[in-house]
């Protein structure tokens, strides 16, 4: 790359940063429309994932969400202390744990999935139908996510 073109580099053009901006938008829609909860994106992925796949183990939350180990760490123990967790060390093995959903997290997802609905409404705006089938299609195959 010569001098000229890093001057013509414009970042506010390049991929990481409009994902970074769109998820920003996204996360601010999520939380004006759940601020009663006090539940982050990033805690509403958790919850459903282990609600859908029964209690499991760290790993198994980790495939299912895509969220990195240390900030999954991070969540699991906010949702535990919150009580909308139990997370449980497997007996003789304090490194495996398994993590399932309280009384409480399910309510917390009873009350937060009606949401889930009108913020992916939001965060799409105005793209029409064949846009958004597009631009899912393309998040997936970039993110590598094969479902």
């Amino acid at each position: 790359m010569t001098n000229k073109d890093a001057e013509k580099y414009d970042f506010t053009q390049q991929i990481g940063y409009l994902l970074r901006r769109a998820y920003q938008r996204h996360t601010a829609i999520f939380q004006q429309t759940v601020p009663e909860s006090r539940l982050t994106a990033g805690q509403f992925v958790v919850l459903l994932s282990v609600r859908e796949h029964g209690p499991c183990e760290i790993p198994a939350i980790l495939r299912h969400t895509g969220i990195d180990e240390s900030s999954l760490r991070g969540i699991v123990e906010r949702l535990k202390w919150r009580k909308l967790l139990n997370a449980e060390h497997e007996p003789g093995d304090a490194r495996r744990m398994v993590v399932s959903l309280t009384p409480d997290g399910e309510e917390m997802l009873e009350q937060t999935v009606p949401h889930a609905q009108q913020i992916t409404e939001l965060t799409f705006g105005d793209l029409n139908p064949q846009e958004r089938a597009t631009l899912v299609s393309l998040l997936k195959r970039i993110s590598g996510t094969p479902f």
